[in-house]
């Protein structure tokens, strides 16, 4: 159930980032292409974070260190830009328009899941 919730939350993320964010597009025909989309972008970014970003984080943890890890926005936006990609060969209709829309799209998507996972926890609280 929490990995539902946390789908539901990233691709919902991922619609305000395509509102806020100029080269940030989903251009689905309908309301529900567009939704379909969203939900298979939202998989395909949460593959490439869990699968990439540890791997990053490990090799390249000295420029983490150097640069008091602001060297993470760089590989967020590179990620980001990756999964622009990957669903552009998937013929999806969702594109990212370079770095600078990748570096604000991926900022705008961590700042909107994480306030949306605040409100709508993954999982439910154990009494």
């Amino acid at each position: 159930m929490g990995l539902l919730i946390r789908l539901v939350i990233t691709a919902f993320a991922l619609w305000i980032t395509t509102l806020i964010v100029p080269g940030v597009e989903v251009t689905g025909r309908t309301g529900t292409e567009t939704v379909l989309t969203l939900v298979v972008v939202a998989v395909i970014f949460g593959v490439v974070n869990a699968v990439l970003k540890p791997v990053i984080k490990v090799f390249g943890c000295v420029f983490y260190l150097f640069t008091l890890g602001l060297f993470a926005l760089v590989v967020n936006a590179l990620l980001f830009l990756l999964t622009g990609w990957i669903a552009r060969q998937l013929q999806l209709p969702f594109q990212v328009d370079g770095f600078w829309a990748g570096f604000w799209g991926a900022i705008v998507m961590a700042v909107v899941s994480w306030l949306i996972s605040v409100v709508v926890p993954d999982r439910p609280s154990r009494r």
